[in-house]
């Protein structure tokens, strides 16, 4: 049992209930006697309970504040409310160099529940040391957190989790876009920094999935409109960030086929010459014919010589593990939908699009898609649970209010999406900034080689060069899932905030100190 001190910080208005302006995203419920109630919550409330976790052999103290902090609109007046967990390091007296990491999720409906509960914080749910699910659902203390280097928030954007719009008013497109996101969370951001004093603070954020559009976009907005420096960046299995390279686009089916040898490597798929390798070392040369010969041939089209189309087709299907035909039958370029249902069709199985190391089975063997994702399925059946009874149970966060594991964004506006520029001038703008990648080789919807290209296209000066770092681990989109690669990435995390805190005195500038 956890030793756990409770301290109310703000009323949880009748039961967290009563009282809430209506909206589109609550609904009204009558009790027998016919009083009304809102299926709602104060748009500003927390309670904070005490814990400690042990993290490398060290007994590390903590608060962890639950709760939410109002978005305000032009006229100053609160239009959502946004729900967060805050973990906070209680034996720090001098905060000034304590890191402050922002943690985001995807989707981009997606509530923060997976890198709360799956990577970084001081609870970890209960899953199998592969990440599959297990019963009884539950959290437990998390080893492996970052919490003994960094104070972290969870946040969730409107409508996932338990954040939700609360003025009937406001228009859905102040909330949901690329640039209507950045704008709303920054200015929140910049509320939560001087609400807990976190101005002196390294700031660090991190996003997973959609998440990494978001932060990359954050770090412009908050520099260039919030006058909010930070020291890092974390890009957690990336999307391609609107970036628009001189070579293929960031999500080309070309730039997939790294990782269709390792999930094929993983699947026992490949030649014996090729299956008897190291992962690593097989990766490095199927990249190398990817740059080298795979692309330049895939972007003749219809007019590369046969002899080369043949010799082509004939490589990718051994690094792949599919057919000669099927490649030809695909111009040469499968597609990933195809590569999930076609890879392990002779043995009735699908592999997972999030992480291939998941297989699934389909009502019928035939067609050229897979039935259901195997791997989300399966991470649903673990958070999901593990997220309301850690956050209703065992903090005492009261509300009839549904966690969005997957909430309602859409339509989502994608256009102008510059989030990458805006990153990339701010690591220009910004000396201190530094920028990592994280990336499971078994991704096949944000594929790691598509992250290293996002990352080249990033660093396109070297003194940007320089600040950026990838780090790639044997599991799928949700890396730290695996127990293995949870330790290594969380270590991996903590040397990046090493690495990106200056000296004390060091001057941001470029060249020469004079």
């Amino acid at each position: 049992m956890n030793k756990i001190q409770t301290t109310l910080l703000g009323t949880l208005i009748a039961l967290l209930l009563l009282a809430v302006p209506h909206s589109p995203a609550q609904a009204q419920n009558m009790n027998m006697n016919g009083q009304q109630f809102d299926r709602a919550l104060p748009p500003d409330t927390a309670i904070t309970k005490t814990d400690r976790v042990t993290v490398k052999g060290e007994e590390v103290p903590y608060e962890v504040t639950t709760g939410t902090q109002p978005v305000y609109g032009d006229d100053d007046t609160a239009v959502a409310s946004l729900h967060y967990t805050y973990y906070r390091r209680s034996d720090v007296d001098d905060r000034s160099g304590r890191p402050l990491m922002i943690s985001f999720n995807g989707g981009p409906g997606s509530g923060s529940l997976w890198m709360h509960l799956g990577y970084t914080s001081p609870k970890h749910l209960l899953i199998s040391d592969e990440g599959y699910p297990v019963q009884p659902y539950g959290v437990e203390d998390n080893n492996q957190s970052i919490i003994d280097v960094a104070d972290i928030v969870y946040v969730n954007p409107v409508n996932t989790g338990f954040s939700r719009v609360i003025d009937d008013d406001t228009d859905a497109e102040q909330f949901f876009g690329v640039n209507a996101d950045v704008d709303y969370l920054a200015d929140w951001i910049d509320t939560f920094i001087s609400r807990h004093g976190r101005w002196r603070s390294p700031k660090y954020l991190i996003g997973e999935s959609y998440g990494t559009t978001r932060v990359a976009g954050l770090a412009g907005e908050l520099q260039n409109s919030h006058w909010t420096y930070l020291n890092g960046v974390i890009l957690v299995s990336p999307t391609g960030l609107g970036m628009e390279p001189a070579g293929p686009s960031p999500r080309s089916e070309a730039l997939k086929l790294p990782y269709y040898a390792a999930t094929a490597w993983y699947h026992e798929q490949l030649p014996d010459a090729l299956q008897s390798r190291d992962l690593q070392a097989l990766l490095s040369e199927v990249e190398d014919y990817t740059i080298e010969e795979y692309i330049p041939a895939v972007t003749r089209g219809g007019f590369v010589e046969d002899a080369r189309r043949q010799a082509v087709a004939q490589q990718v299907a051994r690094y792949s593990g599919l057919s000669e035909p099927f490649v030809l039958d695909h111009n040469l370029a499968v597609p990933a939908d195809a590569f999930w249902k076609e890879l392990l069709q002779d043995e009735g199985r699908t592999v997972g699009r999030l992480d291939s190391r998941y297989e699934g089975i389909d009502v019928t063997n035939a067609g050229s898609e897979y039935d259901y994702p195997a791997e989300l399925t399966a991470w649903n059946h673990a958070f999901t649970p593990a997220i309301n009874h850690y956050l209703r149970d065992d903090l005492g966060f009261t509300t009839d209010l549904q966690y969005n594991t997957f909430g309602n964004v859409y339509p989502w506006d994608e256009t102008e999406n510059n989030t990458g520029a805006q990153l990339r001038e701010a690591m220009a703008q910004n000396p201190y900034l530094h920028v990592m990648v994280q990336s499971g080789y078994y991704d096949g919807a944000t594929d790691y080689f598509s992250a290293k290209y996002v990352m080249w296209n990033l660093g396109t000066r070297e003194t940007m060069r320089d600040r950026l770092r990838f780090e790639g681990y044997r599991s799928g989109h949700m890396m730290y899932l695996r127990s293995e690669d949870l330790a290594t990435s969380n270590e991996n995390i903590r040397t990046f905030i090493e690495e990106s805190i200056p000296d004390e005195g060091t001057p941001a500038r470029y060249g020469r100190n004079r």
